[in-house]
């Protein structure tokens, strides 16, 4: 990759159907396979309970942290390809899947289209994103809050549904230590 280029962004990945670590670890490995991706760092899991739709399994949470030349636009059809790949079904809002896969930041990057928006429209909101997030960049700052990731992670509602896992992904995802 041309370091001129690089830009990195960090995907908030969850699965609550089937084999929810394998689902995450392979994504990631589908992820860091693409030529125009590396993975460069991958947090500790975390056990969410569901929110919006109730009646469903718990999520396996994480965050991953991504060098890549691609534009955010290229990057979320990347995404969803991946979604697809390991049978993403989008029947039920907030509804259970086998992976979700949500582009969080790209740089300091702010866009608003109708297919994409950068950060996340609702990671402020949530603390299974926030926890993992400032687990990999706390001192990151939002480029709309202007807050770090650790002030919001501290301040998000929602926390008490949000549980780290000791077990951790496989030894080629071992989450970063801090």
């Amino acid at each position: 990759m041309d370091a001129s280029k690089v830009q990195t962004a960090y995907l908030s990945l969850g699965s609550n159907l089937g084999d929810r670590r394998l689902n995450l670890r392979t994504a990631i490995a589908i992820l860091d396979a693409h030529p125009e991706i590396d993975v460069t760092r991958v947090s500790p899991i975390y056990e969410t309970e569901p929110v919006g739709y109730l009646d469903q399994p718990d999520f396996l949470n994480l965050v991953l942290e991504l060098q890549t030349e691609l534009d955010a636009k290229k990057l979320w059809k990347i995404t969803s390809s991946t979604e697809l790949e390991l049978g993403r079904q989008r029947d039920i809002k907030w509804g259970p899947r086998t992976i979700d896969i949500d582009i969080l930041l790209v740089d300091h990057q702010v866009m608003d289209t109708d297919d994409l928006i950068i950060p996340h429209p609702r990671m402020a909101d949530r603390a299974f994103v926030l926890l993992p997030l400032a687990d990999l960049a706390g001192d990151l700052v939002h480029p709309v809050t202007r807050q770090t990731v650790s002030v919001m992670a501290n301040r998000v509602e929602g926390k008490d549904g949000v549980y780290l896992c000791k077990i951790p992904l496989a030894n080629d995802y071992e989450p970063t230590e801090n």
